[in-house]
């Protein structure tokens, strides 16, 4: 496919903004992937392109949170396996099947979501942590539920894996953080991987793009080691909030 030079300068400053709001508070998907889109891309493409860049921005991350502690290895490992199997499903179905229906789902399944955590349940302090075989069933079946949905479409998936780790799986919300950001990295490789076999990864685009990717999750890394849990829920009602507005507008053009 050939690029132009508009092509980059819509994509790379978008994926650079997605990379700063996906280290804080997940959901970088959310402005990456539409950028692809506004660029003139086909679905397909712009969700594998999508997947390269983001794998680049979110290993820093995950490196960044493992080195400060963050990440509960035990636990994020379950997950992982789960979370592979998932979104690899999931990127199978992507190239199957109209996504129109989902959309429709999203649409309730969004407000309520961002009901919930404006009245603050869905941050879980430690002293309300379940144990941990409790707490790694639960999780796991997120990370399964959660991969097939970001193999099959992808923007919000961190922000709904902080929420649901969190408000379900009752771990505490920092290392919820770093649970979810190991669960991304592991989704975003397994749909890639289907994504690359399948012919749908722009590599030029994808691997300039993730440059700007992985500066926005330096930067948002550094952001999130100051603010801490409190400045994730004021961004996370904005992602979900930027999420339904996409949704709502895709559903009407259709």
């Amino acid at each position: 496919m050939e690029l132009n030079i508009a092509q980059f300068l819509i994509v790379c400053p978008l994926v650079f903004l997605g990379g700063f709001v996906d280290a804080v508070a997940g959901g970088g998907g959310l402005i990456s992937l539409p950028a692809y889109l506004i660029a003139g891309f086909p679905v397909t493409t712009a969700i594998g392109t999508n997947k390269l860049s983001s794998a680049m921005g979110t290993s820093l991350t995950t490196v960044r949170y493992a080195r400060d502690g963050f990440i509960p290895w035990k636990m994020a490992g379950i997950c992982a396996v789960f979370a592979l199997i998932g979104s690899s499903l999931g990127a199978e179905i992507a190239l199957l099947l109209d996504d129109g229906v989902f959309k429709i789902i999203m649409l309730v399944i969004l407000p309520l979501t961002a009901l919930y955590v404006s009245r603050g349940k869905a941050l879980v302090e430690e002293k309300s942590a379940y144990p941990f075989g409790k707490a790694a069933v639960f999780a796991s079946v997120i990370a399964l539920i959660i991969g097939i949905y970001d193999g099959f479409y992808g923007p919000g998936t961190g922000t709904f894996l902080i929420i649901l780790l969190t408000a379900v799986a009752h771990i505490p919300v920092t290392e919820a953080n770093g649970t979810a950001k190991v669960i991304n990295l592991s989704t975003n490789v397994a749909a890639l991987v289907v994504y690359i076999i399948n012919g749908k990864v722009i590599y030029l685009l994808g691997l300039t793009a993730g440059v700007f990717g992985i500066l926005g999750n330096h930067l948002g890394v550094r952001y999130f080691e100051k603010g801490g849990a409190k400045s994730m829920k004021p961004i996370m009602i904005t992602v979900l909030a930027i999420f339904f507005v996409k949704v709502l507008y895709e559903v009407i053009s259709a």
